[in-house]
């Protein structure tokens, strides 16, 4: 790079990146050579997007304009800051300027989502209907958590979001926030049109996927699809902001509610509790709920980070633990202790070193969990999670491609991922 091109270039960021330099910046993106690409599957965007390499670090580069760059990487740093599930910014370029001269647009950079993929990419020949679905409800999912901060985000699709692997969900992650705003709270009406504008985008990303023989589905299914994200929705913002009346004798019902938004993944941070006027009518209603109760359990007791889904699920193995140990009367952090040692760490350990970046180790050991229960079930007898992994490792996890990075090949000649390997 020459080194008018690097003094013209204004770099915004939360901390210091002096490797940045070292990238090719008087080169329209479209055009960067493959040296500094890093193959992972990309998705539709009306701009040009690449995933380059940076030392250990993989990081998406978009160029657009500079205010739309700057308003966007503002709005990322405030969603990461409220714990919303989306990419994390890293900078903003500007200033580039071309080899022949003329002035280049500026980019957005953002942390790559280790073992996300575009809902494109989460088929290999054939996206079944169900698979489709859970993308959708993995979206709902997103779209109340943005909701509930008051992002209105204004231009909701599929593409626009990133998809994890949950224990057999997806866990679905903001990764375009160009059109959105954030409010002290949403109107109806502003939640709505979302609900809506999500309809009516997902009906035309699934078409597509139906034109190119990708989704063996008629019209009917596709737009049955499409309205799941509408009835999805609704039902877990009344879940988690409904008020609920009740007899006064029914004081267990406080308690289910409180259940039933633990088990949708919300914590309750406060509830508002009122009588009428002659006491014998109770009012509840959530006034603050908080995303990740499974996942910030996990954490706190094992120090492991996990989706929600999957964190509910190590959680209940770590529960068959305990109790098959006779441990129910200790102190839970201990015997979670113990649980990562004796059983979490050795199924990690099992896995040759080639073959870590296949799956993220929460998801790894639920996968292993799922072939011991299909062992078992086979066998009419628990085969025992040793005899389980070692199938595992031997008989799937080579089928699965690498989702963590793969290095060095342009991402369109990449296979897609199946998401329905378990």
């Amino acid at each position: 790079m020459s080194t008018p091109t690097v003094a013209s270039l204004q770099i915004t960021a939360a901390r210091p990146y002096p490797d940045l330099l070292d990238l090719p910046w008087d080169v329209p993106l479209e055009e960067w050579p493959e040296e500094h690409l890093a193959a992972l599957p990309r998705g539709i965007s009306r701009h040009v997007v690449r995933f380059v390499k940076l030392g250990n670090r993989v990081l998406a580069v978009k160029e657009t304009n500079a205010p739309i760059a700057h308003r966007e990487y503002r709005m990322l740093r405030l969603l990461n800051r409220l714990e919303v599930p989306s990419v994390a910014p890293v900078a903003v370029i500007t200033g580039r300027v071309g080899r022949d001269g003329e002035p280049l647009n500026a980019v957005l950079i953002t942390r790559h989502l280790q073992y996300s993929l575009p809902y494109r990419a989460l088929y290999s020949q054939m996206l079944r209907p169900d698979t489709a679905k859970r993308a959708v409800d993995a979206l709902a999912v997103l779209l109340v958590k943005l909701h509930l901060t008051g992002f209105y985000w204004g231009d909701v699709s599929l593409s626009n979001a990133l998809f994890r692997r949950d224990a057999g969900a997806f866990a679905a992650y903001l990764v375009d926030a160009e059109t959105g705003e954030l409010y002290d709270e949403l109107s109806p009406g502003q939640r709505d049109y979302d609900v809506d504008l999500a309809r009516t985008n997902i009906a035309g990303e699934l078409m597509d996927v139906v034109a190119s023989e990708a989704l063996d589905a008629d019209m009917d299914e596709v737009l049955a699809i499409a309205d799941r994200i509408v009835s999805r929705y609704h039902a877990l913002w009344a879940e988690l902001t409904e008020p609920e009346s009740f007899e006064r004798g029914d004081r267990w019902r406080v308690e289910a509610r409180i259940r039933r938004l633990n088990d949708l993944g919300f914590d309750v941070g406060e509830l508002a509790i009122t009588t009428d006027i002659d006491g014998t009518t109770v009012r509840i209603e959530p006034k603050v709920v908080d995303a990740g109760h499974h996942s910030r359990r996990l954490l706190r007791l094992t120090g492991l980070d996990a989706e929600e889904n999957q964190a509910r699920r190590l959680l209940n193995d770590l529960d068959s633990y305990t109790a098959a140990n006779g441990r129910q009367g200790e102190d839970e952090e201990i015997v979670a202790h113990d649980w990562v040692a004796d059983v979490f760490e050795p199924v990690q350990r099992a896995v040759p070193r080639e073959m870590r970046g296949k799956v993220e180790a929460a998801e790894l050991f639920h996968e292993v969990l799922e072939h011991r229960w299909y062992l078992s079930e086979r066998a009419a007898h628990d085969v025992g999670l040793e005899e389980a992994v070692n199938s595992y490792v031997v008989g799937v996890l080579p089928n699965k491609p690498d989702e963590r990075a793969v290095l060095g090949v342009d991402s369109r000649s990449l296979p897609a991922a199946d998401p329905d390997l378990y």
